[in-house]
Formats: structure tokens, C-alpha cells, sequence
């Protein structure tokens, strides 16, 4: 998260939000990476996830997919998790990512499987 200035600014069972910066997360054309894009999409979704699944469980995304929409090649991008399933073991999450003048720049799915934490040791 750190690495790509991802930022995460909310968080329950329910949902997540955060920011991506825009620069130091392009690709050669100079827009945002749709590799970037994804990356917000699982961050969000699997934060969210991990706190449904509750302590000494984790959430392992095993599903993703990303439709990109519209380019952008500066400021940042907003995005919002919205829970669309939470079981006892599989949690499935939509992702909305926005520009900073609220136009859809992506949307995603991502569907964790949620399990015990492997013990250390």
C-alpha cells in the first residue's frame, strides 16, 4: 500500500474506502494502470473482508475482475468497497473507482474465502 500511496480511510464489514494517487502509478501512455486500478479494487475489498471474517480468520481473495472505463492521468482516484455477500465463508464485495469530478473510472468484483489464520510455529 505504502509503495503505490494507497490509502485506506474507512473500513467495517460492509465496506471500505480509499484513495490512489494517480502519479507513480502509470503506464507507459501516461494514464493510471489498470493494474493500479485493481490493486484499489482488492486492497478495499479484502480490508473489508478480513474485518467480516473476525480474529484468528483471514480473507483470501479468490476472484477479481476489473472493467476499466475511462482514463486519468492526474489527481487521485476514490474508491469505494460495498458488501454484496457476507457468509461464514466467502465474502464477495463490489468496487466503484471514481475520479476526483466523481466519474466512473473502473468498477470491480472481488470474492474472498474466508478461513482460520494459519497457526505459527
Amino acid at each position: 500500500m505504502a509503495r503505490m500511496g494507497l490509502e485506506v480511510t474507512a473500513c467495517t464489514a460492509d465496506g471500505a474506502e480509499g484513495w490512489l494517487p494517480v502519479a507513480g502509478n502509470t503506464q507507459p501512455y501516461g494514464v493510471l494502470h489498470g493494474g493500479a486500478s485493481a490493486v484499489l479494487v482488492e486492497t478495499l475489498a479484502s480490508v473489508a473482508a478480513a474485518t467480516h471474517a473476525g480474529p484468528g480468520r483471514i480473507a483470501l481473495g479468490v476472484d477479481l475482475n476489473v472493467t476499466h472505463h475511462r482514463a486519468v492521468r492526474t489527481g487521485r482516484v476514490h474508491g469505494v468497497a460495498t458488501a454484496l455477500a457476507l457468509g461464514r465463508s466467502v465474502a464477495s464485495y463490489e468496487v466503484t473507482v471514481r475520479d476526483e469530478q466523481d466519474r466512473t473510472v473502473a468498477t470491480g468484483r472481488l470474492t474472498c474465502h474466508l478461513r482460520e489464520a494459519p497457526r505459527s510455529g
